[in-house]
């Protein structure tokens, strides 16, 4: 394998968005919103990452995902680490991530039960009440979210998200929607303290940067004209800007690519990210 593009998969969601930005366009008036976009293998279902585009009208779930430990405990295959990488957030936009105060799991369990977890002023921001701690997004921000971490998506969102290939969420609160709810699985899970795992760049030379890193795989950022020898190792290309090129490929904003020891061109108006699992 050199590269190979990956194939799109849509998922509609209630949640979903009809207006998915300049790279996806827009969703027929007479079909379901779109919530997530996937990018799988045509024919490999046994790869560490998977790499959405996720599109928020609405506030998801509040949730926790398990680490490799808990998941193979409870006969899976492997945890969730994630990472998001905002593309464009309406000005009222939010991402909720850890809690504003460390509690003992029977207070998380109950602000899940009595939905103090999830209060915030009628802004939409941060307020005194709520013990998910709300933060203001911003096209540009970037989080890696470790296994354990209570979090959520606002709405007014695009972005990018990069996690292990796991489909395992518990969710704590769910704004009285009639879905299933896992406290016990997240309350035993979960980290109930504040998110400490600010991403802190740090740069590689020839247009690349580390953007953010943690136990499962790691991304970075190419910029501007350069070419890139990708080693013998899988590795995840998403172009999200400008022109790039794999081993001849035309690699265009809105496509996710799989490589392994191929040669990458950007042109100087380009951004992309590669994840690279740990």
């Amino acid at each position: 394998m050199a590269v190979t593009r990956l194939i799109e998969r849509r998922v509609e969601k209630p949640w979903g968005r009809r207006e998915l930005g300049p790279i996806f366009g827009v969703v027929p008036a007479d079909a379901e919103p779109i919530g997530e976009i996937w990018f799988e293998h045509p024919g490999r279902a046994d790869l560490p990452l998977l790499v959405k585009y996720l599109f928020t009208s609405q506030k998801l779930s509040i949730q926790v995902h398990p680490d490799d430990e808990a998941a193979i405990a409870s006969g899976q295959k492997g945890g969730k680490d994630e990472a998001w990488i905002v593309l464009d957030a309406d000005p009222e936009a939010t991402i909720g991530i850890g809690l504003r105060t460390e509690v003992t799991a029977d207070r998380l369990r109950t602000a899940a039960l009595d939905g103090s977890i999830e209060s915030r002023s009628p802004g939409g921001r941060r307020s005194g009440t709520g013990l998910l701690d709300w933060r203001p997004a911003a096209t540009g921000d970037i989080y890696y979210s470790p296994a354990g971490t209570v979090h959520a998506l606002g709405a007014g969102l695009i972005l990018v998200e990069i996690q292990q290939a796991a489909d395992l969420t518990y969710r704590l609160y769910d704004y009285g929607r009639p879905r299933e709810l896992h406290l016990d699985e997240a309350v035993e899970i979960a980290d109930p303290a504040p998110f400490e795992g600010v991403a802190r760049s740090r740069h590689l030379g020839n247009g690349r940067e580390v953007i953010c890193e943690g136990r499962a795989f790691r991304v970075e950022r190419w910029s501007g004209a350069g070419a890139h020898r990708l080693p013998q190792e899988t590795t995840w290309l998403v172009p999200i800007a400008g022109s790039a090129r794999a081993d001849g490929e035309d690699m265009l904003p809105g496509s996710v690519w799989l490589a392994e020891e191929a040669e990458i061109t950007l042109e100087a108006d380009a951004q992309l990210l590669a994840a690279f699992p740990a």
